[in-house]
């Protein structure tokens, strides 16, 4: 498949070469002192007053072509794991907003537990999405549990692979006991280790901070699979210009391959990054701008000159509601980002440049995805799809709805949504005239109202709990107040009928 792409070899080239240069000359600063005596031990130049690191473009390139072509991220059951590159896309949810909005009331909250325990659940039952990034914060976790509560919620209730970062090796050692104890033992879970961290080392501009290389380091040495994703501001932490952002970032990623390849040769990485950009009228931090989609496709040319998946943060949103603005900044920059290669993408749920998650929004972004899968499918074209033969004896003035071949070709030549509202405008109004959002609302209650079949067994969810004491529950219980929405209302039946009560209440007030 021939992808979209803006640069020419030469620019790929010098982007590359001009990394080196910036690696070598400038270099970066590296607050963690273990990271630091790695990188001299392995060739580079380091100063441990300054805490600078140059790093020679030959040691660059010796390490960097280290990292291996692919990389699997697993779910606690095998049949969902996921290798890239491959023909379609691996779309994940967005991650840890600390805020949620309440199914029930509209409210925008503090995410909790179990609203994570929600979304695992819901994940499971979505096509569109292959990775479950755990999208929340907790505000409940106990002291001491916060990353184990994220994940125990989320691996209880998603069979799916489950990814997110964690504060510190201290966290990150909690979670790998967490899978030991789901697998049965560490023989087992070691055999197939099924958890998935991030972890963003980099402080753009070309700054190593010291927790997140410490754990970057501590996944690598012990086979532990993980990625770090690039976060620069274009304009705040890079210059404002698209080649002057990549070239930046490019530098950056490779600092942070080369590193973990110093740490364990064939250590997996992917080219991930969340790069958004400052609008320089108010300095507003803007991840839905079209930028984000441009700039993955010059990190995805980047990508296939390394040989390393590409990744990227792409279907974000500066909208607080699932609107006209949330569905064109939401669609355009992940189909400019599958169009031009992108291996992994990161886009449901969240709204509010990343500050909270909405379960209509899932929903919607849900068919986001499997849209953007249909088209990174491919055209189809074989001679036997132009249906020659078709044409001929169906002829001038023909109706192919009553031919075989249409009724063979229907669910798999054009794309079925769940949601979005094809109805004549008679219909609709008819129906009681909803939105996409009321249906996705309406959607995800149906699909929380049935049992989660995949949550773990009691017998390890017992030995959870007896080993971390004080955890949650992690249980995906019904949302208080969420009900089905009353189409043709903007309200749950159960706010709409308290409504009700209250108008009646003010009006004997009055009439007394």
């Amino acid at each position: 498949m021939q992808y979209f792409s803006y640069l020419t070899e030469e620019d790929v080239a010098y982007v590359h070469a001009a990394s080196l240069e910036i690696l070598e000359e400038t270099g970066l600063l590296v607050r963690n002192e273990k990271a630091r005596k790695r990188f001299a031990e392995h060739g580079a130049i380091v100063n441990h007053e300054t805490e600078l690191v140059r790093i020679p473009a030959q040691v660059v390139e010796r390490y960097r072509k280290m990292v291996p072509p692919t990389i699997t991220l697993r779910g606690r059951d095998p049949a969902f794991d996921v290798t890239f590159p491959r023909e379609l896309p691996v779309v994940a949810t967005a991650s840890s907003a600390p805020d949620i909005v309440d199914p029930a009331t509209g409210v925008c909250r503090r995410s909790t537990s179990h609203d994570i325990a929600r979304i695992a659940q819901l994940v499971n039952t979505l096509d569109g999405f292959d990775l479950f990034s755990i999208s929340t914060l907790a505000d409940d976790a106990p002291k001491d549990q916060f990353s184990l509560t994220r994940f125990y919620t989320a691996l209880k209730n998603c069979v799916k692979p489950v990814r997110t970062s964690v504060y510190d090796v201290r966290e990150a050692k909690q979670v790998i006991r967490l899978g030991e104890l789901i697998a049965g033992s560490k023989e087992a879970f070691w055999e197939r280790p099924f958890i998935n961290f991030g972890y963003c080392s980099i402080v753009s501009p070309l700054t190593m901070d010291y927790d997140s290389t410490e754990t970057m380091m501590y996944f690598a040495e012990n086979g532990i699979t993980a990625y770090g994703t690039i976060a620069p501001m274009g304009g705040l932490s890079t210059p404002l210009s698209l080649p002057g952002m990549l070239t930046i970032m490019n530098a950056e990623w490779l600092a942070v391959a080369v590193l973990a390849q110093m740490s364990k040769p064939g250590t997996a990485q992917i080219y991930n990054f969340l790069p958004v950009f400052a609008d320089m009228r108010d300095g507003a931090y803007a991840p839905g701008a079209i930028e984000i989609g441009m700039m993955n496709s010059a990190v995805c040319q980047m990508s296939r000159f390394y040989n390393v998946p590409a990744g990227g943060y792409l279907g974000l949103t500066n909208s607080k509601v699932a609107d006209a603005q949330s569905g064109f900044e939401k669609g355009m920059s992940p189909l400019m980002g599958a169009m031009s290669g992108a291996d992994f993408i990161v886009m449901g749920g969240l709204q509010d440049a990343l500050m909270s998650f909405d379960f209509g929004q899932l929903m919607i972004d849900n068919e986001i995805a499997r849209m953007i899968k249909k088209v990174r499918g491919g055209f189809g074209f074989s001679r036997e799809a132009v249906c020659l033969q078709e044409i001929k004896e169906t002829g001038p003035a023909g109706m192919f709805a009553d031919n075989p071949t249409t009724l063979d070709w229907m669910l798999s030549a054009t794309f079925m949504p769940d949601l979005a509202d094809r109805n004549l405008r008679e219909t609709w109004e008819a129906d009681g005239a909803s939105t996409i959002h009321q249906r996705a609302l309406n959607a995800a209650f149906e699909k929380l109202s049935t049992p989660n079949p995949f949550v773990i067994d009691a017998e390890t969810d017992a030995r959870i709990r007896a080993e971390f004491g004080g955890m949650v529950d992690g249980d995906a219980h019904p949302q208080p107040g969420w009900d089905r929405i009353d189409i043709g209302t903007n309200e749950p039946k159960r706010t709409r009928r308290k409504t009700r009560r209250q108008t009646r209440r003010s009006k004997k007030v009055k009439s007394a």
